[in-house]
């Protein structure tokens, strides 16, 4: 990076941070911290909760993701609209009504506190280890940027995080996000203005679209029912209905956020705010990895996208074999272009013939170079079997970097952190509420004083950091990040979504049926996880639907029985 993005970078950073702890003034007390006084406006709301799901995992792997498998990823948020109108209808007037600081507080008064405990440790595994992974996708970008290793660089973004969430609380968390999103919607608006601009004077934003749509990356829509394919209109209206009202529902770094409206009315817009532009804006991101993909028809990319990676083996024994690679890459890359430039000059022409010999052409050279990318991966492996060698998380950083305008490249990099420093400071603050208030306050210490708890909550900050770090540095051996957080998701959300369907609609069900329900459920879910019986989105449904099952069969077994 120049010195001028350095300067974009630094005064980005600071300026939000300096914001956020600005509006969120001092915390004297444990509702300041947790919910902010429950003071914010929709909108406010609605751009908090849109920054905690949107993080750099969102705008740093899904143009990698695009770039690799096409438009398909966004079918995976068509559930989100319906899930926003369940909880505005049943989630949000409850937990507002009861005025709780966690979602996990309504269970202790709908079963018991043995309910309680379970669902929030069950939060506390998911979203414990999911925010280690956010941490960990802006210190890609540090590690390619300074050329070290990821270790340093998570080490100090976490370092940062935890910092301003410990001393800013939740109104630091939302007024930050609040200007995050903002400054995101506008750097990726010139981030896809100038992917456009760069094409080739003679490939327009048409012929990208339909040059990327001949190798399969237009698949915004795939109608076929499949229990096996994770994206399809299917998946993504069942599992992910599933998988969004639970994660919205009942993921405390969510329900955080909109509790921390001043009333009902404010939370529901947010809410339905956020269901009505996240699939635009999440199509609009996977689109601009697609016309990245167009663009690196015209333009050779690198054989590996991960810097670091490719700049270990070229200092290692197989350097000359690599090297070679690289070379034969080159010259498939001029085969891949001029098939390129024939077909979009067909695309202007009614010549079907021409149109076809392009195409298959075009594919062709498309799969000498994935021959090559995957011989280039082997010898990566081979000369350390433990390189990351999944690099759709470097794929538009790298572009960036090599392409873009100095300064925009500055503010792009600053997105990233932004989103990834909203959503990380969004999960530590509801790992911390729910370790003091559900477990902390109500089964080891119930009688202490409101500065002890905001205390406890400080403290409670600084170690799920912590583990949430020891967690990032683990996350390179997790392939594309998007994907990851959302199959670790999946493993409990459902699970958890069950339990709070059974309080909110079955009332004749106790405590005791449904903890037991749960448990077996997660167990069923992590043996077909594990083994892979079907797409990791279904298991969001199957997880809900059988904690209910198993509940009711519990409770007419009980019923059944005489009493004494």
């Amino acid at each position: 990076m120049s010195f001028t993005d350095w300067i974009v970078l630094a005064v980005t950073l600071l300026a939000i941070i300096g914001y956020g702890l600005w509006k969120s003034g001092s915390n004297k007390n444990v509702d300041q911290f947790l919910v902010g006084n429950r003071s914010l406006p929709w909108y406010a709301v609605g751009l908090s909760v849109m920054a905690t799901q949107a993080s750099a995992i969102t705008f740093l792997s899904a143009p990698g993701q695009a770039y690799s498998d096409g438009m398909r990823f966004v079918q995976f948020y068509f559930g989100l609209p319906l899930a926003m109108i369940v909880l505005c209808i049943t989630f949000v007037p409850i937990f507002h009504r009861l005025k709780v600081y966690t979602a996990y507080e309504y269970l202790e008064q709908r079963f018991d506190l043995k309910t309680r405990v379970l669902t929030s440790f069950l939060f506390l595994i998911q979203r414990g280890l999911s925010t280690g992974i956010t941490i960990y996708a802006p210190s890609i970008i540090l590690s390619t940027i300074l050329h070290i290793d990821t270790t340093y660089t998570t080490l100090a973004i976490g370092g940062l995080v935890i910092f301003y969430t410990v001393y800013g609380g939740t109104k630091a968390v939302s007024y930050t996000q609040m200007l995050q999103m903002s400054i995101i919607f506008l750097g990726m608006f010139f981030a896809g203005v100038m992917v456009v601009k760069l094409l080739p004077e003679n490939v327009s934003f048409v012929d990208a679209l339909k040059l990327s749509g001949k190798l399969g990356r237009m698949n915004v829509i795939d109608w076929k029912f499949d229990p096996d394919n994770s994206y399809n209109v299917w998946s993504g209206l069942i599992g992910g209905f599933f998988l969004q009202l639970s994660y919205f529902g009942t993921d405390q770094s969510q329900v955080g956020r909109y509790l921390t409206g001043s009333s009902v009315a404010q939370s529901r817009i947010g809410l339905i705010m956020n269901g009505l532009i996240k699939i635009p804006m999440q199509f609009l991101i996977l689109l601009i990895g697609v016309l990245v993909f167009a663009f690196y028809q015209f333009n050779k990319p690198p054989v590996f996208f991960n810097s670091y990676e490719v700049d270990r083996i070229k200092s290692s024994s197989y350097a000359p074999l690599y090297t070679a690679i690289e070379q034969q890459h080159a010259r498939v890359f001029e085969k891949r272009k001029a098939a390129a430039q024939n077909l979009v000059s067909a695309f202007d022409g009614d010549d079907a013939g021409k149109l076809a010999a392009a195409k298959t052409e075009l594919k062709k050279a498309d799969a000498d170079a994935g021959k090559l990318r995957r011989q280039a991966v082997a010898l990566m492996k081979k000369n350390n079997a433990t390189a990351d060698v999944n690099d759709t998380n470097y794929v538009f950083l790298s572009f960036v970097t090599r392409y873009l305008p100095h300064g925009l490249i500055g503010l792009l990099i600053a997105i990233v952190f932004l989103a990834s420093m909203g959503s990380t400071a969004s999960a530590l603050n509801s790992l911390a509420s729910t370790s003091v208030v559900d477990i902390y306050k109500r089964v080891i210490n119930p009688t202490a004083s409101d500065r002890n708890y905001l205390n406890a909550s400080r403290l409670a900050t600084v170690i799920w950091g912590v583990a949430s770090i020891g967690m990032a540095l683990y996350a390179s051996k997790l392939g594309n990040l998007l994907e990851a957080v959302n199959q670790l998701g999946s493993y409990l959300y459902g699970t958890i979504l069950g339990v709070f369907v059974v309080a909110f609609y079955f009332k004749r069900i106790k405590g005791p049926a449904v903890f037991w329900a749960a448990i077996i459920t997660e167990a069923i879910i992590c043996l077909m996880g594990y083994y892979q019986v079907v797409a990791y989105l279904w298991l969001n449904a199957i997880g809900c639907l059988t904690v209910v099952a198993i509940a009711m069969v519990f409770d007419l077994f009980k019923r059944s029985q005489p009493t004494t």
